[in-house]
């Protein structure tokens, strides 16, 4: 059975060791050993990764990402390469649950900042994972936005969200879909139909969880 979560993991270290550390991403303020820096607080310090979500606690968890960042590199490529067998993020029976989307989408943060990246060709299989993580996403990234908001990955399936009104339609193949509602609209090859106004708004507002 794929491991999709291992295989994003090494696939992302060796990106990180050719590039090195100071290597754009598209995460604003991060580079290369930034982007690292995180990944490895994230899976090691459980403690200061609740700050990603809990904003009261952001300043403690900015105060370990720049402690990790001052480790050499090549230590942090290496931890985040082989993850700790105790991290309730990386354990055998959570690793693909809890970082298959993790790691898709940081391995593209990377990819994607670079001047020649193209998208890559997924297998059913992978996009086929990803698409089953979009229904939840989406409807906890966009159950406020004033439309009717119809998500679309052909082949895969949909999903509606949204707080009702004019419609929106969201069209991609599952991993494009992930990105955009995990905030890299920018950068995620999707096609959105609807009015001008929702459309540009959708495509600037600030979603990811």
């Amino acid at each position: 059975m794929p491991r999709y979560a291992e295989s994003e993991r090494q696939s992302l270290a060796d990106l990180l060791v050719t590039l090195g550390p100071e290597a754009p991403t598209i995460n604003e303020g991060w580079g290369t050993r930034e982007l690292a820096a995180h990944l490895v607080v994230r899976e090691r310090r459980p403690d200061a990764a609740v700050g990603l979500v809990v904003r009261p606690l952001a300043g403690y968890t900015e105060r370990m990402l720049r402690q990790a960042a001052r480790r050499p590199y090549p230590e942090l490529v290496d931890q985040v390469r082989h993850p700790p067998r105790w991290s309730p993020l990386s354990n055998a029976w959570l690793d693909e649950a809890a970082n298959g989307m993790e790691f898709f989408v940081h391995h593209e943060d990377v990819r994607r900042a670079q001047p020649d990246w193209r998208p890559r060709d997924l297998s059913p299989g992978h996009q086929a994972f990803l698409w089953r993580k979009l229904p939840l996403l989406t409807r906890m990234a966009l159950r406020r936005f004033p439309a009717a908001l119809l998500v679309q990955a052909p082949g895969y399936g949909e999903t509606s969200t949204g707080a009702g009104g004019e419609p929106v339609r969201l069209v991609g193949s599952p991993g494009e879909l992930a990105l955009f509602l995990m905030g890299r609209q920018r950068v995620a090859r999707v096609q959105l139909t609807g009015s001008n106004t929702l459309t540009e708004r959708l495509r600037t507002i600030r979603l990811g969880v």
